[in-house]
């Protein structure tokens, strides 16, 4: 089997196992693909965790959850050192946080405090954690999935942008369609009996590392980048779109970060299609769960109900495909 088929065969298993949500299974596999991190929002029971741990029974993988709570501390992300008495002679040593493994959990993100928020920002970014003045590499197939709810309030945290920022992708989970429920009835039913609701057997990770070889080979032509490049201005300098609300909706446009994110997971896009190019088409599917996280609106928009995706979809339409 080539890369392609195995990755393809990955998304079959994540289908087989959370009904409706195959846009959300695409995110998750951009993200992967491109080695960046994932951000899914969205009301309790709606699948979120069981994503995520599917992802890890069928990927070679080691799965580590961290359930963030308002007394979490860094160490208890990170990792400390400890004290060890030998025979040779006493020494501290390094004892890993869970954020040493391949696919790490962080499930409700925003209810701990902006200190143990804070302890992923270098494990995210630079794929190491500094700890007593020594920096510990992190492994090379790693990835942060952050779940967060976005209607309860009470005792949670919002994330500093700083740390939105460090995500790739940022994904709602939206209610499945009835004819879905019903199918998540029958799946849980035969999970209830005992039931496999995948094959056995794990796609290797090698499979994956490979494949993000190949993503990056996808060709980005000059008129692709200059579009990219083009959305990202739209969100900075929105008057340049007088004869729209694009200057009053926005006050923060996007980060340079954002222009990346739109390069990587576009690439991921058109790999997964089968293609050796991107497309405006794929842009324009990543858009939103590029940039959605890296706009700040205007109080103008929030008072009036303009959401971020409305905004993006402004932009999208505003902006001359290259």
């Amino acid at each position: 089997m080539t890369n392609l088929d195995q990755v393809l065969d990955l998304k079959q298993r994540l289908q087989a196992a959370v009904i409706g949500q195959e846009h959300v299974i695409d995110q998750l596999l951009y993200a992967l693909l491109a080695n960046g991190h994932l951000l899914l929002e969205g009301l309790p029971g709606l699948a979120k965790t069981r994503t995520i741990k599917t992802l890890a029974k069928n990927l070679e993988s080691e799965f580590r959850r961290i359930q963030f709570t308002p007394d979490l501390l860094p160490s208890d992300i990170t990792g400390t050192e400890i004290y060890v008495a030998e025979a040779a002679g006493d020494r501290f040593q390094f004892q890993p946080g869970p954020i040493f493994g391949n696919l790490v959990l962080a499930d409700e993100i925003n209810r701990a405090p902006a200190k143990a928020q804070a302890a992923l920002l270098e494990a995210m970014e630079e794929r190491q954690v500094t700890v007593a003045g020594s920096t510990h590499a992190l492994p090379e197939l790693f990835l942060v999935l952050a779940t967060q709810n976005p209607i309860e309030q009470e005792g949670t945290y919002p994330l500093p942008e700083a740390q939105m920022d460090r995500f790739l992708l940022h994904v709602f989970v939206d209610y499945s369609s009835d004819d879905d429920e019903r199918k998540i009835l029958r799946l849980v039913r035969g999970e209830d009996a005992g039931h496999e609701t995948v094959e056995s057997g794990v796609v290797p990770a090698q499979a994956v590392l490979d494949a993000r070889r190949e993503v990056l080979a996808v060709t980005v032509s000059e008129a692709i980048e200059r579009y990219m490049v083009a959305i990202i201005a739209a969100t900075r300098r929105p008057g340049d779109y007088a004869d729209t609300s694009l200057a009053q909706w926005i006050r923060v446009g996007a980060s340079p970060r954002g222009t990346l994110a739109l390069d990587r997971a576009s690439r991921a896009c058109a790999w997964m299609a089968g293609r050796d190019a991107v497309t405006p088409e794929d842009v324009q599917a990543v858009t939103h769960a590029c940039l959605r996280h890296r706009l700040i609106l205007s109080y103008e928009a929030e008072a009036d109900g303009v959401t971020k995706d409305q905004v993006l979809d402004e932009v999208l339409a505003q902006v001359a495909v290259a």
